[in-house]
């Protein structure tokens, strides 16, 4: 498993061997992303530097461009085929599409997970038909999406349209993402299949009153993926950690912000100290916002690795980690 080293273009433009998965971070960046609009409208005196350098590096070289968190799974089963597999359709879907499908020779979406209903996970979904065959009858096949219950009921308010409906008579025909809708429980005890992988549900609190979920995936390698936490339920917990239940080879976890703390997502000291007490063989941060520079940051994460033993960088949007699931 090889992951960045803070430079910021390692791994980036990297296409899948043909008999190896790998995890391409289609956004790393929170729900308003970075570079944050308001640095730029309304600069501060010396202005924000990290949102400054988006306007003269291509995005595609920056690090500290960051769209909505977004992982895709390229997962190469046993007989080579290659599934891919994504997490979180967020406000950027399209826009991460256009900078990284290509640059990581990606065709097609096979199936989808949400984590939760929030405008960062979901609000790309209508773009899905983007990444479909066109069929103006909409003749195709719908690609499957896996959803709590709650995030279903959410969605089928914010798109009706998208949710399948006997047609009355003398509607017409509109072309629309085609998908299909599958929920999954909120429960560490009920697995699910997507696209041939193995799923276990993480629920977490995402402030004190809503539960979003994590994925725990992999068995040569085990994975959590946790983007929107602010406390881990002991259940969750002992799922997951070094102490509980097995070490995880790679945990992707939330870090908002640089400083501080916030009452529904992990900053960078609860993030660490998380670390620490989870104790994965190594981690990558997600969904930060302007307050981080990736390159000072990594370097300090550098040097906080050597200290606790536990490799952690700040992630990048375009990353490519190969990795044996």
């Amino acid at each position: 498993m090889a992951t960045s080293n803070g430079s910021g273009s390692e791994n980036t433009h990297a296409t899948a061997a043909p008999s190896e998965s790998a995890l391409i971070f289609m956004g790393t960046g929170c729900s308003s992303m970075v570079p944050n609009v308001m640095c730029l409208i309304h600069p501060s005196d010396p202005p924000c530097s990290v949102c400054v350098q988006s306007l003269s590096i291509p995005p595609e070289r920056n690090p500290n461009y960051r769209c909505n968190t977004s992982l895709l799974i390229d997962y190469c089963e046993s007989n080579g085929n290659h599934k891919h597999i994504l997490i979180d359709v967020g406000k950027t879907f399209r826009e991460a599409v256009l900078r990284w499908f290509v640059s990581h020779g990606i065709s097609r979406i096979d199936s989808i997970i949400l984590t939760h209903e929030h405008a960062d996970a979901v609000l790309g979904l209508d773009d899905i038909r983007a990444v479909q065959p066109f069929s103006p009858t909409n003749d195709i096949d719908p690609t499957p999406i896996y959803l709590s219950q709650h995030s279903m009921d959410s969605i089928a308010e914010k798109f009706p349209y998208l949710i399948p409906k006997k047609p009355k008579e003398g509607q017409e025909i509109r072309r629309v993402a085609q998908l299909s809708w599958n929920i999954i429980a909120d429960d560490i005890n009920q697995p699910f299949y997507v696209s041939g992988l193995k799923f276990t549900p993480l629920p977490v609190m995402h402030g004190e009153d809503y539960i979003c979920l994590g994925f725990l995936f992999g068995e040569k390698n085990r994975v959590a993926y946790i983007s929107d936490v602010s406390r881990f339920p002991a259940s969750t917990e002992h799922v997951i950690s070094k102490s509980g239940a097995g070490q995880l080879d790679l945990l992707i976890l939330d870090c908002l912000y640089r400083t501080g703390s916030h009452n529904v997502h992990l900053c960078f000291p609860q993030t660490l100290e998380t670390l620490k007490r989870l104790c994965p063989k190594q981690a990558l941060l997600i969904g930060m916002t302007h307050e981080f520079d990736h390159h000072k940051d990594n370097e300090f994460l550098k040097d906080w690795s050597r200290r606790e033993g536990i490799p952690v960088q700040l992630a990048h949007d375009g990353l490519r980690v190969p990795i044996n699931l």
